[in-house]
């Protein structure tokens, strides 16, 4: 296809990407134990992905009480940065471009993932009804009930967002491009933003201008760490209420959301619509209404099909649109887009946890399908 929108180049900060598919954060859970330390075999994952205009790695918890789900990494300790390293290695050499995305789970976990204490939230509600999924003896995941949260207190909220400053320069250290927030999906900022989820009646809850704060202060302190605002993405979800949280009048919190990320002048905010069965369908004025709020780039995810992704980019309220599921079993996705291959799907008994069965042996096209 002649000027394809999916194929033009981008420039991010400091960054020129090839193309203007992104590949977001999905949880895959195979970080070696003990430890939480990302390997060689993650490393292979994302270099075969490496095409990508953009990487956003999985999730990866800022401090231990920031866990949530078995055998996700860290980026926490020294052994996790090192093992983040020959990641980014990898992606660098195959010709990529890698964020981290930087992630506290919030009230989304168990006593058992947090040596017997409690999750922490904005407010002590339980997200009920909402499981997370724990270790079992058998070396599979077994689904459990979040467990009850504990209200943060203002010196612990300080001392987190110091965790999230040094993430950020982990997250340098390791070799990432730049760090993406996770204020999406339920986890721990979405649940001082979003209405139904925040109970406070301090500085951090109550107005529209309290429930920003956190986010607010996470962003500039990410800033702090990157030390270029270009390096910064932030990951919303205005109306997927998943993990229970949800906002009584979404529209004007995520525009208010992100004419504050424009005045902090992050590089990116990264969309994730709604993508189940019978979810509501974002209004395109809505979108208009973020992208005229917001000056950087905007990336768009939630089962997007290539013609889907065309038209949102060539009518400008999006920039980088991100394919979340065919990168699983497709690892050399952005080839097929360009020849309109068929995708392969993928095996969803392989997403979390195992080995390389289900993470790295989907094949790539043979060389003549894929020019």
């Amino acid at each position: 296809m002649p000027h394809d929108p999916l194929f033009q180049p981008l420039t991010l900060g400091a960054l020129s990407l090839p193309n203007r598919i992104v590949m977001p954060p999905m949880t895959r859970s195979r970080a070696s134990q003990p430890g939480d330390v990302p390997n060689e075999l993650m490393a292979g994952y994302y270099a075969q992905r490496a095409s990508a205009g953009l990487i956003v790695s999985e999730g990866t918890w800022i401090s231990p009480l920031g866990k949530g789900y078995a055998w996700t990494p860290g980026i926490h300790t020294p052994a996790q940065v090192a093992g983040w390293r020959k990641v980014t290695d990898a992606v660098h050499a195959a010709g990529g471009r890698i964020f981290a995305q930087l992630w506290h789970v919030g009230r989304l976990s168990h006593t058992s993932l947090l040596g017997g204490q409690s999750p922490l939230s904005s407010s002590a509600i339980q997200a009920k009804g909402v499981n997370v999924y724990i270790a079992e003896a058998d070396g599979k995941p077994g689904f459990v009930q979040a467990s009850t949260p504990r209200a943060l207190a203002i010196a612990e909220i300080v001392e987190i967002i110091a965790q999230f400053r040094q993430a950020a320069v982990n997250a340098l250290e390791a070799g990432f491009d730049g760090v993406e927030l996770h204020a999406a999906n339920g986890y721990l900022v979405n649940q001082f933003i979003d209405s139904n989820a925040n109970e406070r009646t301090d500085e951090y809850g109550g107005t529209l201008e309290n429930r920003l704060r956190f986010l607010s202060e996470v962003a500039h302190a990410l800033v702090e760490g990157c030390g270029d605002k270009a390096r910064v993405g932030i990951r919303l979800a205005p109306l997927t209420t998943l993990n229970g949280c949800v906002d009584a009048d979404p529209e004007t919190t995520y525009i208010a959301a992100a004419k504050l990320l424009g005045e902090i002048g992050v590089g990116y905010i990264h969309i994730a619509e709604a993508d189940w069965d019978d979810a509501p369908d974002m209004p395109i004025r809505f979108k208009q209404q973020l992208r005229a709020a917001f000056p950087g780039t905007l990336i768009y995810a939630g089962k997007y099909t290539a013609e889907r992704a065309r038209v949102a980019l060539n009518e400008g309220w999006a920039d980088l649109i991100a394919f979340g599921r065919p990168f699983v079993a497709n690892p050399d996705l952005p080839a097929r887009l360009r020849t309109n291959a068929a995708l392969a799907t993928h095996d969803r008994e392989t997403l979390f946890g195992g080995g390389a069965h289900g993470l790295t042996d989907y094949p790539a096209l043979p060389v003549h399908e894929a020019t």
